[in-house]
């Protein structure tokens, strides 16, 4: 990103803001001039006039030497790197350059940004020369995610004498973008996750693979190790084997964002961890070769619905990757009351794996999520535990009819899912384990160190 700017303003408008960025200093000088003349008037002292002149000349000829100053400078902004996970730095390059053919005065830079990100940056530039640049560089850390504007980059001027001050801004901004943290997990199988095995598994035709029964024509670059020579003598013409490929296994990330469902705020709440446990989810499976999509208790679907369902995966997959950490740097906790909506998108397809992020639940909404099971051909769920998050004592509850967290794992695991309850201090790795651990005997069985059996 690049911005440039003039340091000539109107006249009328630029006097006026000269004139309102005199300093205290200035202000002062021009205030004791003034009184110096009213005293000598009253007393009759003319050298007390001359003096009540210079001292107000002084700061008025400071204002108007700034106001006539025409520096050109152009500044650049660049940030190493622009999506940064919670808690990580962030470095800010900025690089002034002066493109007029006089060189400058003393210059303050300053770059706006967000409290959250820490203090104001200030620089002081000694004198630039004509067609020189000068670099400076700060750092920037958030433990909150989100998107952040940085800028836009204002140049400070000021008179030798410290009299006055002006202010220009640039226009252009740009934006950090504060990602949730990732916890690497171990690469343990779960249903439905391996080439041949478990639900949603399909098969599609590609370059590569088992032989299908059906020749094709020879293309151009196909490998003349595939020529089907049977299919070759009795079409008259080159054929080659058409082979396929196992298709991805399609994995859905479903986190609960209700209010209502997760007492607290800050960092170290309920639903950050909630958040932070679908990014290390969704970014690990799509890792593991999952065509991975996200959805809300809303019903809002990362990737958006479209033919493949909305799952994003393949060799795309760290763009799909990228595509989920951005949109859960921005997510905000919902004002919906229960999981229907989420419902009404699972109930239209057919999952192979669903991995849920719960908060508090009501009988009601565990009777939902007990639906969502029937819905896929495995289901893990963390259920995090509000009251412990908020430290709150003898376990009160967070709204009416909420259910204890022993009943809404009982419940859960009723309909089929592998529920595991949360706590603070839990690591998403072990509970990624133990997850696959309360598998079925022979899916448990399938747990490698490596991911492949």
């Amino acid at each position: 990103m690049s911005e440039g700017g003039s340091g000539g303003p109107p006249d009328r408008d630029g006097l006026r803001a000269a004139l309102s960025g005199l300093t205290t200093r200035g202000r002062s000088f021009l205030a004791a001039g003034m009184a110096a003349a009213v005293c000598s008037f009253l007393l009759g002292q003319p050298d007390l006039l001359r003096v009540g002149l210079l001292l107000a000349a002084l700061p008025l000829v400071c204002v108007l030497v700034l106001h006539r100053t025409r520096y050109r400078v152009a500044g650049s902004r660049a940030l190493s790197p622009a999506r940064v996970p919670a808690a990580a730095e962030s470095r800010v390059r900025l690089r002034m350059e002066n493109v007029s053919r006089l060189p400058t005065g003393v210059l303050m830079l300053q770059d706006r940004v967000p409290y959250v990100l820490g203090p104001r940056p200030r620089f002081v530039l000694d004198r630039v020369e004509a067609g020189g640049r000068r670099e400076v560089s700060y750092r920037v850390r958030s433990d909150l995610r989100g998107r952040y504007p940085l800028g836009p980059l204002q140049l400070r001027l000021s008179d030798p004498f410290g009299m006055c001050e002006l202010t220009r801004s640039f226009s252009a901004c740009d934006t950090l973008t504060v990602v949730p943290r990732v916890e690497p997990l171990p690469p343990v199988r779960l249903t439905g996750e391996a080439a041949g095995y478990g639900e949603g598994r399909q098969r599609s035709l590609a370059l590569a693979g088992e032989d299908d029964v059906i020749p094709r024509g020879y293309r151009h670059g196909d490998d003349l190790r595939r020529v089907h020579w049977r299919s070759t003598a009795r079409y008259g013409e080159l054929m080659v084997r058409r082979e396929e490929q196992p298709q991805k296994a399609r994995c859905t990330i479903l986190l609960d964002t209700r209010e209502t469902a997760h007492p607290g705020a800050g960092p170290d709440s309920a639903f950050e961890w909630a958040v932070t446990g679908a990014a290390s989810s969704a970014v690990h499976l799509l890792e593991r070769g999952f065509s991975v999509r996200l959805l809300t208790d809303t019903g809002t679907s990362v990737p958006a619905p479209d033919g493949a369902g909305g799952f994003g995966g393949g060799t795309e997959s760290a763009d799909a990757a990228g595509l989920v950490l951005d949109t859960l740097a921005v997510v905000e906790q919902s004002e919906e009351e229960g999981l229907s909506a989420a419902y009404d998108v699972l109930r239209g397809s057919n999952e192979g794996l669903l991995v849920a992020f719960f908060g508090d639940l009501d009988e009601q909404q565990a009777a939902v999520a007990g639906r969502m099971r029937q819905r896929c051909g495995a289901a893990v769920a963390f259920v995090l535990d509000g009251d412990a998050f908020t430290r709150r004592p003898g376990g009160l509850r967070f709204s009416p009819g909420q259910v204890p967290v022993a009943d809404r794992l009982r419940l859960l695991r009723q309909a089929g899912w592998t529920a595991l309850p949360v706590t603070p201090g839990d690591a998403l790795a072990d509970l990624w384990r133990a997850g696959a651990g309360q598998q079925r005997p022979a899916d448990a069985a399938e747990t490698v160190a490596g991911g492949r059996p």
